[in-house]
């Protein structure tokens, strides 16, 4: 979850065993099959990759620098695995979907469902990627285990690690890195170009007023981990781009993610609140989440005013996040309570 999601959730989960005193049903509430309209509502985000017109032909080898500061020689291309979902969909967004020959498991769009998950929960197998005999593999500096990246290196498979996802100026970066290892540089500047315009125009629509507070909830019930999202937590840079203020940053949270207390959610105040579909079905929709200790007494808890969107894109900052940005918009300004995150 920074739409580097793979990361944030690795770093998420670290924390869980310090938030597991959090109250909540890690059950469906009753009443939650209205309280998941919102989620529903919120994946409005297409489940398809838009790529680019005509595929380019990459044109191999090439060296380039890792984000780990190796030096990394692609020889060939023709069997790719992203250990990402973010790093997926910009293979495929580039136009070369068809040289990847598996996903790791936050690679929810379409055109990659049916290739087979190299991961554990987040935690990469190194057999899994080795048996499918790649001759790249993209990572995020966050992909782990580290021991799982070195014996996929140590086998000789050429390993390009890519900064993680931490807002929308990463975005044109990432397809560059991406699109330079594949040999594809003049199709990264043409899908930098075109990403980066459609986030302008859909920042264009963003009302002009006051901006209300967004608290970003990471939410699993099922493992009772409750966290508000801090000046780390990737969501900023999103929740800015849609005209409001980070509530949890706002309020002086500086770490990625703190279990969420009454005194937290008090203090961030939030006029709405952000979360990830799956996330909030967790907890059993909006009727769950607002029994979540704080949450009721939060002006988003009394409005019932909940943003969501899809856990796979929300903060891959890729390709995609322009129609994440919208959806953002349209949730958070379309009115209050849950016909608001319609």
């Amino acid at each position: 979850m920074r739409n580097r999601l793979a990361g944030v959730l690795l770093s998420v989960l670290a924390l869980s065993l310090a938030a597991t005193g959090c109250g909540g049903s890690s059950e469906a509430a009753p009443g939650a099959e209205s309280g998941t309209r919102a989620a529903t509502a919120g994946e409005s985000v297409a489940n398809r990759i838009e790529p680019l017109a005509g595929a380019p032909e990459p044109e191999l080898p090439v060296t380039v620098r890792s984000a780990d500061g190796e030096r990394v020689t692609v020889e060939g291309a023709d069997r790719v695995v992203p250990l990402s979902g973010s790093l997926s969909e910009i293979v495929f967004t580039l136009g070369l979907g068809d040289r990847v020959v598996a996903r790791d498991v936050t690679a929810t769009f379409e055109q990659a469902a049916k290739l087979p998950v190299v991961t554990r929960g987040h935690d990469v197998s190194a057999e899994s990627v080795l048996s499918l005999r790649p001759d790249l593999v993209l990572a995020e500096t966050t992909s782990g285990p580290e021991e799982a990246v070195d014996q996929i290196r140590a086998a000789g498979v050429p390993v390009l690690s890519v900064e993680a996802a931490k807002g929308l100026d990463d975005v044109g970066p990432r397809i560059q890195a991406v699109a330079d290892a594949l040999g594809v540089p003049a199709a990264g500047k043409e899908l930098t170009r075109r990403s980066e315009q459609r986030i302008g125009a859909a920042r264009k629509e963003v009302p002009h007023g006051d901006r209300p507070r967004v608290a970003f909830l990471y939410l699993r019930g099922s493992a009772s981990v409750y966290l508000i999202g801090g000046e780390d937590s990737g969501a900023g840079s999103l929740i800015e781009a849609a005209g409001a203020v980070d509530a949890g940053a706002a309020s002086g949270l500086d770490k990625d993610f703190t279990a969420i207390t009454s005194e937290a959610l008090v203090k961030a105040a939030p006029d709405a609140i952000l979360v990830m579909s799956k996330g909030l079905e967790s907890v059993g929709g909006v009727d769950g989440l607002v029994k979540i200790p704080g949450v009721a007494q939060t002006p988003a808890g009394m409005d019932r005013r909940v943003v969501s969107v899809e856990d796979g894109v929300l903060l891959n900052y890729g390709p995609r996040t322009d129609q994440v940005l919208k959806s953002v918009v349209a949730q958070l300004y379309g009115g209050s309570g849950e016909d608001g995150a319609k």
